[in-house]
């Protein structure tokens, strides 16, 4: 899956976001450190989103593809 991120660059390092991810930033001293950094907070971000949706037996989960 390839989520866009937004990287800043700045006199403490770098820090990232990922716009389709509320909420969802990270950041490293070196531009490779916060694109390690930053895909393990999508990971960890989407594995809570799975336990949020486990709690929600009422709710029915779907996917659905979108072309860009």
């Amino acid at each position: 899956m390839r989520y866009k991120i937004v990287l800043h660059n700045s006199e403490e390092g770098y820090g990232v976001s990922c716009p389709g991810l509320p909420g969802c930033w990270s950041q490293g001293a070196t531009e490779s450190e916060a694109l390690e950094n930053i895909r393990d907070a999508i990971q960890e971000y989407l594995a809570a989103v799975d336990d949020l949706l486990r709690d929600s037996p009422d709710a029915e989960v779907r996917a659905v593809d979108v072309v860009v």
